[in-house]
């Protein structure tokens, strides 16, 4: 979508969030005041400070919950509203335990208030989501819509603005008589050659071009046509089987610019500082925690076998250094001039570094490598620098996962694409996977990424 369109839905959203929200909290706070002056009898200063903080706590719970979007039915937005309600009591309840406050509030006022408020908010809740679902119906009614193309691109924009409470797409428009046929969700409505007897005909307020990047010209010169067809014209850019990563659109100097290939450290810097510092320091908690586990284990991998406690190897970390990463030795000494992936019946694996591999406890050295900078807890699976030789040409963009920090644990990890990669069509898939989680990484997906990791231990993959 253009700057402006999603900059006018989150305007609506924003507005939707926002009038929901004040109702719901002008209800749960003017319940609090009634039952404190019920029960208390004047509302004191403790109890102001608990409204301001019900206030102020609501608004990112609520937003993170998502609990006033449009999108969610009605018992779907009950049941976040409950979740958000929830948690933010919780997170209250906490705030008056490590301040030794608890004690000052009435049990019965917060109970009571703990039961009602959730109440009072989906009485509310029930109107206003109806008003909100029949305002977006209308205006997608309005926002009456045709697609000119016929390409992938163009079927795909199509399924997801044909879902509910979406815009109202009429059908499609090919570019040429020798276009491709349009899919049977959507009709086919003639050509660009009729394009404006079409948009009166049907009395359509919005067009979408979706066309290959080779036809510059073609889409200028309809854009220029509909100009004054008091039409908004919609460009969706088909860059067809372009391997887009972290792709946004944004403006520089006023100047609209797409970039198609931006790294996460320069599109969101804040948010991967976040990252980079929640890591390290689970990192160095896992250390304390786990640290009579890692001396037993580098004991025992000093008695099963000759050798050094730790596998060191070189690997690509962020943009292509490379880095060493640690494990614990899990084969015996052996000739590793020539770096070949571990397979299930590998005979250089020991006794215990089967057990230690399968387990994946041969990886907890790398938590030193998150603590010192090299690696993440979450991201692409370091592979060895060899590996990385040999299948670069070969599986497509498979360089560009190498964009953040290498992980201990991955979204390809999590999804069955761990192992012994033994054909280059397995690499793809897990190349395809790292390069999802490039282009849709957010701190939420790494914390199920991690809680998600301990059930893959089990996989027959793992040896």
């Amino acid at each position: 979508m253009t700057p402006i369109y999603t900059a006018q839905m989150a305007h609506r959203r924003g507005l939707t969030f926002w009038g929901q929200w004040l109702c719901a909290l002008t209800l749960v706070t003017s319940l609090l005041m009634l039952l404190v002056y019920w029960r208390v009898g004047s509302l004191t200063s403790d109890y102001r400070i608990l409204i301001i903080l019900t206030v102020l706590g609501s608004v990112p719970i609520y937003s993170v919950m998502q609990v006033y979007h449009k999108r969610h039915g009605l018992l779907v937005g009950l049941a976040r509203l409950l979740a958000g309600w929830l948690i933010l009591l919780a997170v209250l309840a906490a705030i008056a335990f490590i301040t030794q406050t608890s004690a000052i509030y009435s049990r019965q006022v917060m109970m009571i208030w703990a039961v009602l408020g959730y109440v009072v908010q989906a009485i509310s809740f029930l109107p206003l989501h109806y008003f909100a679902r029949l305002h977006s119906r209308m205006v997608c009614n309005e926002r009456r819509s045709v697609i000119i193309g016929t390409c992938p691109t163009a079927h795909e924009l199509a399924k997801k603005l044909c879902r509910p409470n979406r815009a109202l797409v009429l059908g499609f428009i090919a570019e040429a008589d020798n276009s491709g046929p349009a899919p049977s969700i959507l009709p086919l409505l003639g050509h660009v050659d009729s394009i404006r007897e079409i948009i009166t005909r049907l009395e359509v307020r919005r067009v979408y071009i979706v066309l290959p990047m080779a036809h510059a010209s073609v889409i200028e010169a309809l854009y220029i046509d509909l100009l004054d067809m008091n039409v908004d014209v919609v460009w969706i850019p088909d860059f067809g089987s372009m391997v887009l990563l972290n792709h946004s659109i944004s403006e520089i100097e006023r100047m609209p610019a797409i970039y198609l290939n931006e790294s996460l450290l320069s599109s969101h810097p804040a948010s991967l500082f976040c990252k980079d510092l929640l890591e390290r320091s689970l990192a160095a908690m896992a250390i304390i925690l786990l640290s009579p586990l890692l001396l037993v284990v580098a004991a025992a991998v000093k008695l099963s076998s000759s050798g050094p406690v730790l596998f060191k190897q070189n690997r690509h970390g962020c943009n292509g250094e490379v880095i060493s990463v640690w494990k614990f030795r899990s084969m015996r000494l052996h000739d590793d001039s020539e770096v070949r992936q571990a397979t299930r019946e590998d005979d250089r694996v020991t006794p215990l570094g089967r057990f230690l591999r399968r387990s994946s406890i041969d990886e907890l050295p790398q938590l030193f490598n998150v603590l010192f900078g090299q690696m993440a807890l979450v991201g692409p699976r370091p592979h060895a620098v060899t590996h990385n030789i040999y299948y670069t040409g070969k599986v497509h963009a498979y360089m560009a996962r190498h964009r953040l920090k290498p992980g201990i644990t991955g979204l390809a990890q999590i999804t069955g694409h761990r192992g012994e990669t033994e054909t280059v069509e397995k690499m793809q898939l897990r190349v395809a996977q790292d390069l999802h989680y490039i282009n849709h990484w957010s701190l939420w997906l790494d914390i199920k990424i991690l809680i998600k990791t301990p059930f893959t231990l089990f996989s027959k993959n793992i040896y």
